[in-house]
């Protein structure tokens, strides 16, 4: 029995023998197909488990599911009274989901499990567009297995949405660097990540804002066009960014008082309060008037460059951030071209979020430590790969033995 080799078709000017058709391999389709069932199931078995979870948003989601105005404004009750002390985004995607499917702690917790899911999908297509489906997959299975993320996407914190929408703003920062499709591709690709990041403000406001130093620095270094449209394409993402994320903020703020739910958080019943005190600023500083819990005095913790390895961080998320710390400098040693821009990427989101988390005098709870996840991931898919196809150099074997080790 003889098989025949599949040809494409040639041009009748064409010269030659038809060209084969090169073989795809199927195992990355397969083996992405398992990791992500695997990811469902981890993150969907059980979940009835978790009860209402957090109750503060789930309230919110019973009143968005039946009040369109506490759906709107994010409210903590069908009657309007007060909102819950973020914007509504996450709120949004529960709320909608108690209407369609009833209320439950399944129609408001599998939003979140989902969101998970396809966060690993999507850092999967980020790596593998630079180092190939290995170091996806291996950068997916942290993602999932992040402890902290495995608790996160299980809950209804506004944390999972946040995620998502920030993992895929990454994704469409490479694409716009990489862009293959001319000048308009690339500028749509970067425009559709301001308006990702636009997205996350509304999920959980002004921490989404910590990847916007290595989207700006990946699109600024890497790019392939001149200064000009450098600038000009990033001024239209910045545009993109502040209409997704301030069309509700002003909606809100023009929206007269007295017909709208008093916004939680703030003291005098201001979104702008909220985003900018509350949320914002104070978070950094500390002084968050209305704050509540953290140690006597209001403190959260200890701040400093140990912070995330402390008792509370520790077990969360930095279970492998050494390893990531060791190879995000590999990466930017040893490596050039995609996989570098891909390395100042991640790395980058991971000092500025780090940091951030180490140093910050507000609220701050260790389960914040998911952003940092997406980023340990992909520095740990990319820097594996990349030793593991310089094993036979003593020097990648070391290497590659103290990242293991300290993991």
């Amino acid at each position: 029995m003889t098989t025949t080799v599949p040809t494409l078709p040639s041009r009748p000017d064409a010269a030659g023998p038809p060209r084969p058709v090169p073989r795809v391999p199927r195992w990355p389709r397969l083996a992405l197909g398992a990791l992500l069932a695997a990811t469902a199931v981890l993150y969907i078995w059980g979940l009835s488990r978790s009860g209402w979870a957090n109750a503060f948003y789930s309230a919110a989601a019973q009143a968005g599911g039946e009040n369109w105005t506490a759906w709107f404004f994010g409210s903590s009750d069908a009657a309007n009274a007060i909102t819950v002390d973020k914007t509504p985004a996450a709120l949004w995607t529960t709320g909608l989901s108690v209407r369609i499917f009833g209320l439950s702690s399944w129609s408001i917790l599998v939003p979140q499990a989902l969101m998970g899911v396809a966060s690993v999908g999507l850092l999967y297509a980020a790596v593998k567009r630079v180092a190939g489906p290995g170091a996806g997959l291996i950068a997916g299975a942290v993602l999932a297995l992040t402890p902290v993320a495995v608790l996160m996407f299980r809950f209804n914190n506004p944390d999972a949405l946040l995620v998502l929408v920030l993992v895929g703003a990454a994704y469409a920062t490479q694409r716009a660097v990489q862009n293959d499709r001319g000048e308009k591709g690339g500028t749509r690709w970067l425009v559709l990540a301001g308006v990702l990041v636009g997205v996350g403000f509304l999920a959980k406001m002004l921490q989404a804002f910590l990847v916007l130093p290595a989207l700006t620095a990946v699109w600024l270094l890497a790019a392939p066009v001149g200064w000009r449209r450098k600038i000009r394409d990033l001024l239209l993402a910045g545009a993109a960014m502040l209409v997704s994320a301030g069309w509700w903020v002003l909606a809100v703020e023009l929206w007269p008082a007295d017909s709208r739910p008093f916004i939680g958080g703030s003291q005098n019943n201001s979104v702008l309060e909220l985003v900018f005190g509350y949320n914002g600023l104070g978070r950094l500083t500390g002084e968050e008037t209305g704050s509540v819990g953290g140690s006597p005095g209001g403190g959260w913790g200890q701040t400093g460059i140990t912070r995330l390895f402390g008792s509370e961080m520790g077990a969360e998320a930095s279970w492998l951030l050494p390893a990531a710390l060791v190879l995000l400098g590999v990466l930017l040693w040893r490596t050039r071209g995609a996989v570098r821009v891909a390395a100042v990427l991640w790395g980058s989101w991971l000092l500025v979020t780090g940091l951030t988390f180490s140093f910050m005098a507000g609220i701050i709870h260790p389960y914040y430590t998911v952003a940092l996840a997406p980023a340990i991931g992909a520095l740990v898919g990319l820097g594996v790969t990349q030793l593991w196809r310089d094993r036979a150099s003593a020097k990648s074997r070391v290497t590659l033995a103290s990242a293991v080790t300290a993991a």
